[in-house]
């Protein structure tokens, strides 16, 4: 019997007026507490749909894709990671999931190193280069 591999993560990079969505874990994981909106990418469905669909659930913000960053295999976890870019649709961010999520917030660029202590996934740091400001 082999088995069988996890489902990918998608990942939804968030910006609304120079600031990207953290939102942070009840549980971490393992580094991580903090982290952008992600989930399982379920059975038929594309990566860009499920980081729209993990959003609305765990913060209740409505959010469109724009376009996949780029997909890696995580160096930490090993988890397949797709990241895409959303737009506001509407909504306000707070904690929906308070099964998984305790705080949400909008970080600046500077901001952001305290929330992830390692280095961006290149892709998505270019993109959020150019859209938050310092």
């Amino acid at each position: 019997m082999t088995e069988q591999p996890l489902p990918a993560v998608a990942v939804a990079i968030v910006v609304r007026d120079g600031r990207v969505l953290m939102v942070r874990r009840r549980i971490a994981e393992g580094e991580l507490s903090w982290q952008f909106p992600a989930g399982e990418v379920e059975p038929d469905e594309s990566a860009e749909a499920a980081a729209v669909r993990e959003t609305a659930e765990e913060t209740g913000l409505r959010v469109a894709a724009a376009r996949l960053l780029g997909e890696r295999t995580h160096p930490r976890n090993g988890r397949r990671m797709a990241y895409t870019a959303c737009e506001v649709v509407g909504g306000t961010a707070t904690v929906v999931d308070s099964d998984e999520l305790d705080r949400v917030v909008w970080a600046s660029r500077a901001e952001l190193a305290e929330y992830v202590p390692f280095p961006l996934f290149p892709p998505v740091r270019e993109h959020l280069d150019g859209l938050l400001a310092g």
